[in-house]
């Protein structure tokens, strides 16, 4: 490989203009937990050229944001059908295109946010010189040229610690970190109209989102308290709006069955659009999914319903508030013991939730 003909990324001159690549494939949540990278970034280096590298249902997260210069596209499920229908000489055909993209980008810093074998190929196959993984599984760090490990924060950690970690390490000011989603002018546009079809006025701006659906079960509130959440907020003068993905339809239908004040968008805005609808909330309330990280992240107020799992306690926006009831068996992420009760969402109320989402909505911007 020939040397990267940009900085060496190791030193503290600011008009070094280094290309970065950055590597977070997937996981809605992450990315917006790792947006803060971008400023960081910046303001590190603000002449650099940065890419990232993702999955194209979270490409709409990166598409309208200026600090990202390129986007690069893995589109794994399009070549795991070629897998699986044997089309191996297209699928090699694929990879070989792909790499070469990588190296044309002659990137001098791949940070490998995933830390995992798949995320950890492409990383190397870019040919940088300098190549970082956060944490590392899967053996994913032999592939790096150093490995950054963040120290064990205990019940304190904060909204996206891992990233901010990161950041420091690479010579970034502890305020540059900041989460950072852009929002394009037709995606706003897309959510005022739907928003105002249902007969909400996106510029009162008293609207409350509520984010219930997420991968697994054991993250899930459940869906009779959320029909008694949206309907006290109903009685309080709130218009409730549910959001989510087009697999969240059949769900969302059953909470909004019998509530015509609830309103339905679940599966009906795209993922940049629902960003764009939630930055005009005045309230969010949801589970440990990626639309309620984006509150936070947003600065919206903010109701975080965490059991199963932690990812963090500390939101670190002003208006957000995490509501968790640490078990005995709590964490225990994949592995649930508690038969199926879910003991640990269970013992979030309806009352208690809805005095922490009227609290945090009173807080001044």
């Amino acid at each position: 490989m020939e040397p990267p003909s940009h900085a060496a990324v190791g030193g503290s001159d600011e008009n070094e203009a280094p290309h970065i690549l950055i590597i977070r494939l997937s996981a809605i949540g992450d990315v917006v937990m790792a947006s803060g990278l971008l400023p960081a970034l910046r303001s590190r280096w603000p002449h650099a050229r940065v890419a990232w590298m993702v999955e194209p249902a979270v490409v709409p997260l990166l598409a309208h944001n200026p600090r990202v210069d390129e986007i690069i596209v893995w589109p794994r499920s399009e070549w795991r059908q070629l897998w699986r229908e044997h089309r191996y000489v297209t699928l090699a055909k694929r990879i070989l295109a792909l790499r070469s993209t990588l190296r044309e980008g002659r990137f001098d810093l791949v940070l490998d946010l995933q830390g995992l074998l798949k995320s950890a190929l492409w990383s190397w196959l870019s040919g940088a010189p300098r190549r970082v993984c956060l944490i590392g599984r899967e053996g994913s760090h032999w592939l790096a040229t150093e490995r950054v490990i963040p120290p064990p924060e205990g019940s304190a950690k904060r909204m996206g610690s891992e990233y901010r970690h990161l950041a420091r390490h690479l010579g970034a000011a502890n305020d540059a970190f900041v989460p950072d989603l852009a929002i394009g002018s037709a995606a706003r546009d897309a959510a005022r109209e739907a928003l105002s079809a249902s007969g909400v006025d996106a510029a009162i701006r008293h609207y409350a989102v509520l984010c219930p659906f997420t991968t697994r079960p054991q993250k899930h509130w459940f869906e009779d308290r959320w029909t008694a959440l949206a309907q006290r907020l109903l009685d309080a003068g709130w218009t409730p709006v549910l959001l989510g993905g087009p697999g969240d339809r059949t769900a969302a239908d059953r909470i909004a069955a019998g509530m015509p004040g609830l309103v339905n968008l679940a599966g009906r805005l795209k993922l940049d659009a629902s960003v764009a609808a939630i930055s005009e909330a005045a309230l969010l309330i949801g589970v440990d999914t990626g639309l309620t990280h984006m509150g936070s992240a947003l600065n919206v107020p903010t109701v975080a319903l965490f059991g199963s799992t932690c990812p963090y306690l500390d939101p670190v926006a002003s208006r957000s508030s995490v509501l968790y009831e640490k078990l005995a068996c709590s964490p225990c992420r994949r592995n649930p013991t508690c038969g199926g009760r879910f003991d640990c969402m269970r013992a979030l109320e309806v009352d208690r939730v809805l005095a922490e989402a009227l609290r945090v909505a009173s807080l001044a911007p």
